[in-house]
């Protein structure tokens, strides 16, 4: 049972229906046992509430005779009797109910404030905002509203009241932060009416006034506030109110609406570990060309390796956030195959940019350049290729494409050779400047001597640049020409020796011929030297760990580095220790909990590791532990630890990546097979459908070697795959027959058999999509996988009389599963058949449950479709504003990860609300923006069939 008291009392099954309590006084018993929240309550009490005036003659039969009466609608198990008085069970305290199950109820009282705890816990403000909005949602009047006279309720009236006026004040500011302060001018006016002395309350609402350009009013307000505390109570405003009055009156620069999506939470640029040292006039540079509405938009930075290119990259790309509104994000391509092509490196930044979901649900797949440059087309956003080197010809098609096609674009390369393309501004980095030999006091001006005593001060704590050593630095800063690489890898010598012996080192080292590699370049022959010399001070354990960390192309945590590096003759249990003796010398970066390589480093272990004669054992060992690591974390993906394991994916990414390319060109086409089987669920929630797509055809054309079960398996995935990403209308698979055969684990077959079968009822092949669904559930109940039938009963359940039911059961075993994503489909499910019942409020309700799991998981196609049905459902109950609400926030999501027809049904949304208000120029001018946008998208039919529908239109 599910017991409402936030409103007139009321009572429902398990299925949602309401329960009838008849005659006043039994709904004056359970409000009773309600207000004691499960606890006893002792007879004479509960004669003394229900009678207070005049009890009945035999009250004590009375009152048993209306706890009868309460039981017969109940349950006789839920009203029992105790020696301390009788009590409602509301928890699993081990009693049985009638079916043999433990008893769970719940209250909305209760999951109020559980709604109210999670909104407090989380940061995001839209996340916030949202769960708040679900909390008071549940309100459905005043608290006991049958018995707002009684005594024994008005003590828990008053609590609940007050709870909800606090969640009403921290709602209003999550929206205010979101950048709502139009609509809170209005709608917090008649709650500070009912509510002047509250200054929480009041407060927001001056920000919101002032905001919304009412500046006036909102110091009118703090003087309405004023006047009323010194009339009412003899006080003054608090500090809070007062020192906002204040903000207002100066127009402080805080007060200024927040920017929803701020370059703070608009870019993935990764926080600074140090100091940038000797680039400041650089990177001030590099800014002026990065303006927006400039001629130059497309900058190259150039240089050798390890002379800081990325370094300050980011450093200017940091600098100019505030210039762009879509954000700035960091793209890296070093993980990228040579052989990469345009759209390898579209797919990278679409990723980056969290449009990978959105573009799963178009069609135009093939040509992601284009999908891209068309989804970002209005956007005003910087974009930081890193590491362009080996792919200049496929990122120069890019390039092009993107400047063309997104006039506010903004591209930064790092790059040791430039693009040679029209536009393209080629700036040069130097290494940092030398101390002047012929001035002894300008040498700590010199940004080289600056970096090497900043460094050399975090590798010996205490040391300092003075008269003494001030020589012997310049020399090294010379000797090493400046190049901030070799000066970090050569400070980390001073815990050993002094200055004046570096130099002398240094200068014995590079006289000897054997560091001077013919064919390079002066500057590079002395990053050359300075990683030799490096390399020799090292044991030979730290050098097998280095050189064999390359073939980790995006870094790795440690478990990776152990299973990578260690060998027979090394230990994994050593790996920690020399991986941290390598990054106290420089040669290995540890940024949180990964350890990475720079490039000129990496390149250098990777001749080491050829000579070493390892390549291919340490690459087999690499492939190896990728292919386990994505099995072990695709087991996670369907239960309660699967946001943990989309995170590990997600940051294991290119590794995997380059695992699958090292699988197929080493002619290791098991491991192949293994690979893609792992990471198809992987990719199918986050929508990579065209990497499941490519990898899958290319682990399969790989020839033999894999077991036939598993290539079986990798068939069906990809036939689930091409189902999911062929254009409309277009007959992209099998009618007949099972795509699963000869797949020999029972479990996997009937997931995929679910995963192929629904794949066929969305490209419009019901009877076939259907049979496979049908098959899968009766193969995951044979098998009994829990998770397997309840994906198949969420899928049958719009299909097939009662429904209703099999959406139940399925909720159940994904709940049972941990399994958010299957929540989220199961509570779509029952919306939906709660929606085609006319239970508006169950369905919303149900939707908000899935609004808050889509936002969790990153699902931003389901959190569009969430609101749009929320919206449609406050439109149909004649809620103008919360519906315009819903759809502003749909549209802003949409536009944000560039999903065209969410963007479409949030603008007809829009025009449909402004209807309902009277206000027909804007409904038009919205309705007429989802027209063209539908035409500019190639969604016209759809735009055009949602426009004919009286209310927002089903799910797209």
């Amino acid at each position: 049972m599910r017991y409402g008291v936030l409103g007139p009392l009321a009572v429902w099954d398990a299925e949602g229906r309401p329960v009838r309590v008849p005659e006043a006084k039994v709904r004056a018993l359970l409000a009773n046992l309600l207000v004691h929240g499960g606890g006893p309550v002792p007879a004479d009490r509960l004669i003394d509430d229900l009678w207070p005036s005049c009890p009945p003659g035999d009250s004590a039969n009375t009152l048993q005779t209306k706890v009868s009466q309460l039981r017969r609608v109940l349950g006789r198990e839920r009203v029992v009797r105790e020696p301390a008085g009788y009590r409602l069970l509301l928890a699993d305290d081990g009693r049985d109910g009638r079916d043999g199950n433990s008893v769970v109820d719940s209250v909305d009282a209760l999951e109020f404030q559980e709604l109210a705890e999670r909104a407090r816990a989380h940061r995001e403000p839209s996340v916030r905002a949202e769960l708040f909005a679900g909390a008071l949602a549940l309100w459905r009047g005043p608290a006991y509203a049958d018995v707002a006279e009684s005594l024994f309720a008005r003590g828990e009236i008053t609590r609940l009241e007050e709870l909800r006026l606090n969640v009403v004040e921290e709602h209003a500011e999550a929206r205010l932060s979101r950048g709502e302060h139009t609509a809170l001018a209005a709608e917090l006016g008649a709650l500070v009416d009912l509510h002047p002395l509250r200054e929480r309350l009041r407060t927001t609402h001056m920000r919101a006034l002032y905001r919304a350009g009412r500046q006036g009013d909102a110091l009118g307000s703090f003087q309405d506030l004023r006047r009323r505390l010194a009339e009412e109570l003899g006080a003054s405003p608090g500090p809070e109110a007062s020192a906002l009055h204040e903000a207002i009156l100066r127009q402080e620069t805080r007060l200024a609406t927040p920017a929803v999506g701020s370059p703070s939470s608009r870019t993935n640029l990764p926080a600074p570990l140090t100091e940038l040292i000797g680039r400041r006039e650089a990177a001030d540079q590099l800014l002026a060309r990065l303006a927006p509405g400039g001629d130059t938009r497309l900058v190259t930075l150039t240089g050798l390796g390890g002379v800081g290119k990325t370094r300050l990259a980011v450093a200017a790309a940091r600098d100019a956030s505030g210039r762009f509104a879509d954000g700035v994000w960091l793209v890296e391509l070093a993980g990228l195959a040579a052989t990469a092509t345009p759209d390898d490196i579209a797919e990278r930044v679409i990723t980056t940019l969290g449009l990978c979901d959105t573009a799963a649900s178009e069609p135009d797949l093939d040509d992601l350049v284009g999908w891209l440059c068309r989804a970002v087309a209005d956007r005003r956003l910087l974009v930081l290729l890193d590491n362009c080197e080996h792919l200049v010809e496929p990122v120069a098609v890019l390039a092009g494409a993107v400047l063309s096609a997104v006039p506010a674009a903004h591209l930064l390369l790092t790059s040791q050779e430039p693009l040679d393309i029209p536009g393209e501004v080629v700036h040069p980095v130097p290494p940092l400047t030398l101390p002047d030999p012929t001035d002894p006091r300008t040498i700590a001006q010199a940004g080289a001597v600056e970096l090497f005593v900043r460094r050399a001060a975090a590798a010996a704590p205490g040391f300092v640049l003075d008269a003494d050593n001030a020589e012997a630095v310049a020399a090294v800063c010379r000797r090493l020409d400046g190049i901030p690489l070799a000066l970090e890898l050569v400070a980390s010598r001073l815990r050993t020796l002094s200055p004046h012996e570096l130099a002398a080192r240094l200068d014995d080292r590079f006289a000897r011929p054997d560091v001077r590699v013919r064919g390079l370049p002066e500057r590079q022959r002395t990053l050359r030297g300075m990683l030799d010399w490096s390399w020799q001070l090292l044991t030979e354990d730290e050098r097998a760990v280095l050189r064999r960390l390359v073939v980790c192309a995006d870094g790795c945590v440690m478990a990776s580095a152990q299973a990578v590096c260690a060998d027979a003759g090394l230990g994994a249990g050593r790996i920690p220790d020399l991986l941290s003796r390598l990054v106290d010398r420089s040669l290995v970066v540890r940024e949180g909990d990964r350890f990475r390589l720079l490039e000129s480093v990496a390149a250098y272990g990777a001749e080491r590791l050829a000579e070493a004669a390892e390549e291919t054992v340490v690459q087999a060992r690499f492939v190896r532990h990728c292919a386990e690591l994505a099995e072990r974390e695709s087991e996670r993906l369907r239960g309660p630890d699967q946001r943990r394991g989309l995170e590990v994916l997600d940051a294991e990414t290119v590794n995997l990546r380059r695992a699958l390319d090292l699988a197929v060109t080493r002619d290791a086409a098991a491991y192949a097979v293994r690979l893609v089987n792992a990471q198809a669920w992987y990719w199918f929630l986050r929508g990579r459908l065209t990497e499941a797509r490519r990898s899958l055809r290319t682990a399969l054309a790989a020839g033999g070697g894999a077991d036939p079960a598993a290539r079986a398996a990798a068939r069906a995935w990809l036939a689930g795959i091409e189902l999911r990403t062929a254009e409309p209308g277009a007959e992209a698979a099998p009618t007949g027959g099972d795509p699963t055969e000869g797949v020999g684990d029972p479990v996997l077959r009937a997931r995929l058999q679910w995963f192929v079968g629904t794949g066929l009822t969305g490209g419009g092949h019901h009877g076939d999509g259907r049979r496979l669904v049908e098959a899968g559930l009766a193969g995951a109940r044979a098998a009994r996988d829990r998770w397997g039938e309840a994906a198949a009963l969420v899928e049958l359940a719009g299909h097939a009389p009662g429904g209703d039911a099999s959406a139940e059961l399925g909720a159940a075993l994904f709940v049972e599963a941990g399994d958010r994503w299957g929540r989220l489909r199961a509570t779509r499910a029952l919306a939906l058949a709660a929606e085609r019942g006319g239970d508006r409020e169950r369905a919303e309700r149900l939707h908000r449950e899935g609004l808050l799991m889509a936002e969790e998981l990153g699902l931003w196609t389901e959190v569009v479709e969430a609101l749009i049905r929320l919206g449609g459902s406050a439109l149909a109950g004649g809620r103008a504003e919360r519906a315009t609400e819903l759809y502003e926030r749909a549209l802003s999501v949409s536009a944000e990860r560039a999903h065209s027809v969410g963007e479409i049904r949030a603008e007809v949304g829009l025009g449909q609300a402004a209807r309902l208000r009277g206000d027909l120029v804007t409904a038009g001018r919205h309705l007429n923006r989802a027209r063209a946008k539908s035409h500019a998208s190639g969604h016209a039919a759809r735009a055009e069939a949602a426009l004919a529908e009286p209310h927002p239109p089903p799910r797209a």
